[in-house]
């Protein structure tokens, strides 16, 4: 298959409701959430391109654990305020060869190659794909009145477990973003 695929690691978040130090710098068996998160899209061998899109200040600036990643078809992009503009940002650098496009988040390390293979195939195909994973738990929805009353049992037959990465022609994307700016939408 050719070496069509990029992928924008989102990792610009602060991670505000953990404390401390960003979510997607904290380690995991001795390594930074983020690498873990990155290895299986800079060892896919379909993969050309992968920018990971940081907090401003590290992009300009990143932890020594990434400095030596970049160049080698890895880039750092500072994001912006909300998902949609940092993911915007991951975009505008991608290189044209990039024909579809996988976006993942940082703090997700565990994503494995069959699954990404599934969101490229579909991806290739014209469609827009997203991880996900049948939903398990019993969800409970709260009275509108009373919320700490339960009132009902929400099927969960057609629910699911939104994972990532998503992956899209990369027209379709960038028409998707341009829909979303004219409309003045975040998402």
């Amino acid at each position: 298959m050719p070496r069509d695929v990029g992928a924008i690691v989102v990792a610009a978040g602060r991670g505000a409701r953990v404390g401390g130090a960003p979510k997607q710098y904290r380690p995991v068996a001795g390594v930074p959430l983020v690498l873990r998160a990155l290895r299986p899209f800079t060892a896919h061998p379909d993969v050309a391109q992968v920018v990971l899109v940081l907090p401003p200040a590290d992009a300009a600036a990143p932890p020594a654990f990434l400095a030596k990643l970049r160049g080698e078809g890895l880039v750092l992009v500072p994001g912006g305020e909300e998902r949609s503009d940092s993911v915007a940002a991951g975009l505008a650098a991608l290189g044209r060869e990039c024909t579809v496009v996988l976006v993942h988040d940082g703090a997700r390390p565990f994503v494995d190659r069959a699954v990404i293979d599934e969101v490229i195939r579909h991806a290739r195909q014209g469609e827009g794909a997203i991880a996900a994973v049948p939903l398990s738990d019993t969800v409970k929805e709260a009275d509108a009145g009373e919320p700490n009353r339960v009132a009902r049992t929400v099927p969960r037959e057609r629910l699911w477990r939104a994972q990532t990465p998503q992956g899209f022609p990369r027209e379709l994307l960038v028409r998707a973003h341009g829909r979303a700016g004219l409309d003045g939408a975040a998402f």
